[in-house]
């Protein structure tokens, strides 16, 4: 599961570098040169974090950020200024960046910034053995078990195949046929609440740990593990 970015800048050249250097770094990368476009973009699909420059044609990068927390769109931004701008860096913190740096930039430097925002933004790194994290919530694949803060959650086998397949698809909304068909191995007939039961119960062992409400109910659709969650209450 390689993080997906969206780089937004009008410099080409810098676009090209960048995400060359970060696709070979393990990032996918899409690059928009407009502000307008950009805020489209990042309204209409789902990116595991943005790279925003603050000065764009079209819509500036600090009214692209400001229009992005306002809807709310929570997607980690890591914002790039020009060097000595400390008024941009200031002001972008406030409407809510979550990092920023000064150009030209280093582009080891930017994945590594981007790797610490994705650490603290909880966004799922799936290992070769199958092992999941999120945040401070983890899978061991060959134990079967999942952690909080590196604490056991005790959960039972259903349970941990529904945690995990929520996991595998942290961001989406994963349908209640799905799960029960995946997880539980089973077709989801009507008026059956085991998923319902299921998730629930995961929910308070996750909450008696001070994980807060990760799980969304999505009504209509589904369960929806959510990528951001460990900021929330």
């Amino acid at each position: 599961m390689r993080p997906h970015l969206l780089l937004i800048d009008d410099d080409t050249e810098l676009c090209q570098l960048l995400s060359e250097y970060l696709g070979s770094d393990g990032f996918d990368i899409d690059t928009c040169h407009d502000g307008d476009k950009a805020l489209q973009k990042a309204c209409e699909r789902h990116y595991d974090a943005m790279i925003l420059d603050v000065m764009l044609p079209g819509v500036q990068g600090l009214d692209i950020l400001r229009r992005l927390r306002a809807i709310p769109v929570d997607t980690p931004v890591l914002m790039l200024t020009a060097r000595g701008e400390d008024t941009d860096r200031i002001v972008g913190l406030e409407l809510g960046a979550d990092d920023y740096l000064a150009k030209p930039c280093n582009p080891r430097e930017l994945a590594a910034r981007l790797r610490a925002i994705l650490r603290r933004t909880g966004v799922p790194r799936v290992t070769e053995n199958g092992d999941i994290t999120s945040g401070l919530l983890a899978i061991n694949a060959a134990q079967r078990k999942a952690t909080w803060d590196a604490r056991d959650l005790q959960l039972t086998s259903a349970e941990f195949n529904i945690l995990r397949l929520l996991m595998t698809q942290a961001g989406s909304v994963v349908s209640k046929d799905q799960l029960s068909q995946q997880a539980l191995g089973r077709p989801l007939s009507a008026y059956d609440r085991s998923v319902d039961v299921h998730v629930s119960k995961i929910r308070k062992k996750m909450q008696a740990l001070g994980a807060g409400k990760l799980i969304a109910s999505v009504r209509g659709a589904g369960y929806q593990l959510l990528v951001h969650g460990e900021r929330r209450p």
